[in-house]
């Protein structure tokens, strides 16, 4: 067994579905506060172009997991997943697999110059000595039993219309506009957008953060987003939400994550309980949300959600960090 800090003698392969089981060894169901996603989501990354899953084993234990997605024209790899089995943890195997991963894309994608990746805590000094900090959004979370939350939909519909927003539905040309995806795709990629809204000019969903380019489009037609703005011109808040997934922290419950793009309180509000709205007819068991906003609007959207619905606040403020790194 290797001491504390020190690597073990880990072989590192590319993962094929017959690594399922021992990769949800890895992840737990207390994982992440139990909204792990990884066993929804590990047979869809197998199967995803341009994607690359690798597994680190000592003999013939799956302990350690990691993917790439090259995005940006090939220019850029998205690392995600990063897990080690919790019994050796703190034994340097995080590292190992990391740097075998970009030795592996460094000798066989010589043409991608950037590394990103998304962190939930704040950067070491030491990773700063490699990594630079791009974006940075700060997560907002709910849970609640799925029947209540119609009752807190209406709750802040009521308290919106009250603080001056729009209370109307989200097909109204007055109020929240959810976009095809035609239209989410000619947005997304205004001048408008990049500069005012989009945190270090990068889309963010579901902590994958890609480049507002052309190329990355059908990466996100893939992803299911529903795309709603506060108004049709001029947006002064953009959100994407994704469909939800089912997460171990009970047998019936989902997980949803939006991402919602400005700095206007009651523009950010308006569109996240449009997002809520749109959810609503598809839910049902215990729901967890994940609503990652600038850090700027944080404190007023939680004010905006306090109820008496039963809907409860998950964690407290926390932020996630986009980082890049030169190849």
């Amino acid at each position: 067994m290797c001491a504390a800090g020190e690597a073990c003698d880990v072989a590192f392969s590319l993962a094929g579905e017959n690594d399922f089981q021992q990769v949800l060894n890895i992840c737990g169901r207390d994982a992440f506060d139990g909204i792990d996603y990884m066993e929804v989501f590990f047979h869809r990354w197998l199967q995803e172009p341009g994607r690359l899953v690798f597994v680190g084993r000592i003999r013939d234990r799956v302990v350690a997991l990691e993917s790439v997605l090259q995005v940006d024209g090939g220019q850029t790899v998205v690392v995600q997943g990063l897990r080690v089995v919790p019994d050796l943890r703190g034994r340097g195997i995080a590292g190992a697999i990391q740097r075998h991963v970009v030795a592996y894309v460094r000798q066989h994608y010589p043409e991608v110059r950037v590394v990103r990746l998304t962190r939930g805590q704040a950067p070491t000094p030491e990773t700063l000595t490699k990594y630079r900090v791009i974006a940075k959004e700060a997560i907002f979370s709910l849970c609640c039993e799925a029947v209540h939350l119609a009752a807190f939909v209406a709750e802040l519909r009521s308290r919106l219309a009250l603080e001056g927003g729009s209370s109307s539905s989200s097909s109204s040309p007055d109020g929240p506009l959810t976009l095809s995806q035609q239209q989410a795709e000619a947005l997304v990629l205004t001048q408008h957008v990049v500069s005012n809204l989009l945190p270090g000019q990068t889309i963010i969903s579901n902590w994958e953060p890609l480049k507002p380019l052309e190329a990355n489009l059908e990466v996100l037609r893939r992803r299911g987003l529903t795309w709603i703005v506060d108004r049709e011109n001029q947006p002064a808040a953009l959100s994407l939400g994704t469909p939800p997934h089912a997460i171990a922290r009970r047998h019936d419950a989902l997980h949803v994550n939006i991402n919602i793009f400005g700095r206007r309180l009651a523009s950010v509000c308006a569109v996240f309980l449009a997002q809520l709205e749109a959810l609503l007819p598809s839910l049902s068991g215990y729901l967890v949300f994940y609503v990652f906003v600038d850090p700027e609007v944080w404190s007023g959207l939680r004010r905006f959600c306090e109820n008496d619905a039963n809907v409860s606040f998950f964690k407290d403020y926390w932020e996630d960090c986009v980082l890049e790194m030169d190849v």
